[in-house]
């Protein structure tokens, strides 16, 4: 049985310096309301008045001391009587967890009813329920490696992720190694989460083990009113503790509370108590239970003078009260000193399996609790049925003896009877009992079927899947069935999330500044536990199950296959390795992120090694530079690199580093035009500065511009009148373009010479052509006239024949 601890005492500080030899000095106190009484040994007694105690002026005191009896009194039966009445407010709740309790069936039952020895079993129906749910969010909250990761709040930087690096490391040393009972403490929340519906951490410092303390307090030892929302807004709420004396006694030594008489422990028990002492089979607990019922209670109360406020606000306090004696123990301050405002302080983290109608959640006993009931009842009547019918009763006549009474035959034994008359089948009458009901059967599958769907604990059948189908329909129908599961497992996170925010400030004001395991280099625990780095589950609230983890993952690497230039093949594999559990994921598939900065030369060997490189903003970008080209352009180590057979890959890779320092480079050199950095790239930012940041880096882009355009050019000039051979080669070059222009001279005459030839051969062929028209026109006239003459003769020598002709006639 766990032994409740209350809240530490807050440390008031450092002790004052007692004062050296030198130091001391003598004091005269002048106080002219002292009255000086003479002893009888000659001293002499100064009373300065009332004495002043100065415990009442420190701020993590235990007002209880200060406070008068009778006011102490009247303050414990004020809160005595507020915590019957929110403990009353929750009793229909109490009444159905007690009743759900005996559902769980793990207590045996020798039934009476309807015959001794009837069965007594009870379908486990919500014992599976609870008992897959332990053992999954166990897995998924608490991973071997540790249940803490860190998340860097603002602009990351290199030293931010190292200091990220040592908190998640501390965080899940101190909850796998130091913290011995943290792992069964979270377990039993565990189990008892879904039966209840509720449960509670309550983290603390315990200076006895100088180290945290995260105890795990079930609901029923919580109390609360009902119709509250949260602990933050909630003006009470208690902690039953049971304490031994000693253990009083002890708190009481070391000042934690009043040292007071306490009566005799009365024995105290609720009935969700006796309930689990009846389930675990103990007996006679309550008259040998000899701890103290201790209430601490968190409650918003004015305090009474000398401590009553000046606004008459009440404000966050912890009182401690002895029930049996209505005694209280302890009062102190529930907020931070410097805190002006006064809010409450927690310690309490609250475990909800699902929302309820009021404070405390809603469990399994409320949701499956009837089903269960139905389904035992079911299981009963077909197990009392199948035995009825296999060992069936009846009548027999009154005359009839048997040998052996009434004591149940065993198998192939035959008795002697004693038969008055008549056939022994007639003097004996069996009673029909029918066989178990395939009915009742097929009706106790479908209730344990209705159980498990709202518990989330069906089994998907791998053989009802498609092989052949999308992964994404495969992850759409198993995330169907476990809506209810992730959402549990959503709220899981949510209240870790708290608890080890509780804890981190635990070890920031507690656990001192050295770690204390050996480091590289000198860091403070103190200054490393910030709020730079926030400090989270591991656990994944969209995800419940690993299955469901492995079916996201490889919808993302199908589509990642589809478009692979979108996606971070490296991150994507790296993540599916860590949800298959490989411990060593991170050296199978190495990431940028994950490299470290190294010396140019390293880098070259990493790029030969095919090893990831990576180019950080604030290294040498040019030297790198150097190196790299150098190298790239190395002829031994072309040759070399050239007859492997990743030798693109190796090209390639040194490239694109090449490239990574190109641009650092170039951003380098914008900021120095600028005069001031320029803003995280990977952050967005707003139009208006977007727009006026585009102006000036244009402006410095130009001038970088001009400013590498003239250096080159100077850099050429200087070179060409350094460099000999370039003077020659210039001398050459001039030589060459003197001839060159000789030669286009001559051409040059040579073309007007043939154009002028050519123009005198064309005047010659015209004048000859012009000559042999003209001759050829005289030869044609002389031709025509010719031929006209000719023609005249014969038309005058046909006239002359005509003429003749006529006279002869």
């Amino acid at each position: 049985m766990a032994i409740e601890k209350p809240l530490a005492p807050i440390d008031i500080g450092p002790r004052p310096i007692e004062p050296t030899d030198e130091q001391k000095v003598e004091v005269e106190v002048v106080n002219p309301e002292a009255v000086s009484i003479e002893t009888e040994d000659g001293g002499m007694i100064i009373d300065f008045g009332k004495e002043e105690d100065n415990e009442t002026s420190e701020f993590d005191s235990n007002l209880a001391e200060f406070i008068e009896d009778s006011e102490l009194d009247k303050l414990a039966n004020d809160l005595l009587s507020s915590f019957e009445s929110d403990k009353q407010s929750r009793s229909e709740w109490a009444k159905s967890y007690v009743k759900g309790l005996d559902l769980l069936g793990m207590k045996i039952e020798e039934r009476q009813q309807p015959w001794a020895g009837s069965s007594g079993v009870f379908h486990p129906v919500l014992t599976e329920s609870i008992v897959r749910f332990q053992a999954q969010a166990m897995g998924e909250i608490f991973p071997a490696q540790g249940p803490v990761r860190t998340k860097t709040v603002g602009k990351i930087s290199r030293e931010k992720t190292e200091q990220a690096k040592r908190v998640e490391n501390e965080m899940n040393y101190l909850l796998t190694e130091e913290m011995t009972e943290y792992r069964d403490e979270t377990e039993q929340m565990l189990f008892k989460l879904p039966l209840a519906g509720s449960a509670f951490k309550k983290v603390y410092y315990d200076p006895l083990l100088e180290r945290p303390c995260a105890m795990f307090v079930p609901a029923e030892d919580f109390v609360v009113s009902y119709g509250v929302t949260d602990l933050m807004t909630c003006e009470r709420y208690t902690h039953v503790m049971k304490k031994t004396q000693n253990e009083v006694a002890k708190l009481q030594d070391n000042g934690f509370y009043r040292d007071v008489e306490l009566p005799e422990p009365e024995p105290e028990y609720t009935d969700i108590q006796e309930k689990y002492d009846d389930l675990d089979g103990e007996s006679g607990v309550l008259e040998d239970d000899d701890r103290h019922t201790l209430l601490e209670m968190h409650a918003d109360i004015e305090l009474p003078e000398p401590f009553q406020e000046e606004d008459g606000i009440a404000r966050p306090h912890v009182i401690t009260i002895e029930k049996s004696s209505r005694t209280i123990l302890s009062i102190r301050r529930n907020y931070y000193e410097d805190d002006e405002k006064k809010r409450k302080r927690q310690f309490f983290v609250h475990y909800r399996y699902l929302p309820g109608l009021g404070f405390y959640g809603t469990g399994l006993i409320h949701l499956i609790g009837g089903l269960a009931k139905s389904a035992t009842s079911i299981l009963r009547q077909l197990i009392d049925a199948g035995t009825l019918s296999n060992l069936p009763a009846g009548l027999k006549a009154r005359g009839l003896r048997i040998k052996g009474d009434d004591s149940p035959l065993m198998p192939g034994e035959f008795r002697d009877v004693d038969v008055p008359g008549g056939a022994i089948r007639d003097a004996i009458t069996f009673i029909p009992y029918k066989e178990p009901s395939s009915v009742l059967y097929q009706l106790l599958q479908n209730i344990v079927d209705e159980g498990r769907r709202i518990g989330s604990v069906a089994d998907i059948q791998v053989g009802d899947i498609n092989a052949q189908a999308p992964v994404g329909t495969t992850l759409a129908l198993m995330e169907r069935s476990m809506k209810v599961m992730s959402g549990v497992q959503a709220r899981l996170h949510a209240a870790l999330k708290k608890e080890l925010r509780l804890l981190s400030s635990i070890v920031k004001d507690y656990m001192g500044p050295e770690y204390v395991y050996e480091m590289e280099g000198e860091f403070s625990r103190t200054k490393d536990f910030d709020e730079r780095v926030d400090v989270i589950p591991v656990s994944d609230p969209n995800a419940a199950t690993m299955s469901q983890r492995i079916m996201q993952y490889q919808s993302a690497l199908q589509l990642a296959q589809q478009a692979p230039q979108l996606y971070d093949m490296g991150k994507l594999h790296r993540q599916m390795l860590e949800v298959l559990g490989i411990s060593d994921a991170k050296e199978i598939v190495k990431l940028k992120e994950d490299i470290k900065p190294a010396d140019p030369v390293s880098e070259n060997m990493a790029i030969l090694k095919q090893e990831p490189v990576k180019a950080f903003k604030y290294q040498d970008h040019e030297a790198h530079l150097t190196v790299h080209l150098a190298a790239a352009n190395d002829p031994k180590l072309k040759e070399i690199v050239g007859q492997s057979p990743f030798a693109g890959a190796i090209q390639a890779a040194l490239a694109a580093h090449i490239t990574e320092h190109v641009a650092f480079q170039y951003r380098k050199e914008i900021e120095e035009r600028l005069g001031v950095p320029m803003p995280n790239e990977e952050k967005p930012l707003p139009e208006d500065a977007e727009e006026e940041l585009s102006k000036i880096t244009a402006q410095a882009a130009q001038k970088l511009l001009s400013a590498n355009q003239a250096e080159i050019q100077a850099a050429e000039a200087k070179k060409q009148q350094e460099d000999p051979l370039t003077q020659i080669q210039q001398r050459e070059l001039a030589i060459k373009e003197a001839e060159l222009q000789h030669k286009i001279e001559m051409d040059k005459l040579k073309l007007e010479l043939e154009a002028a030839k050519t123009k005198i051969n064309k005047e010659l062929q015209e004048d000859r052509l012009e000559s042999e028209d003209k001759r050829e026109g005289v030869r044609i006239a002389a031709k025509l006239a010719t031929d006209a003459a000719k023609d005249q003769k014969e038309e005058a020598k046909l006239v002359l024949d005509a003429a003749k002709q006529l006279q002869n006639e």
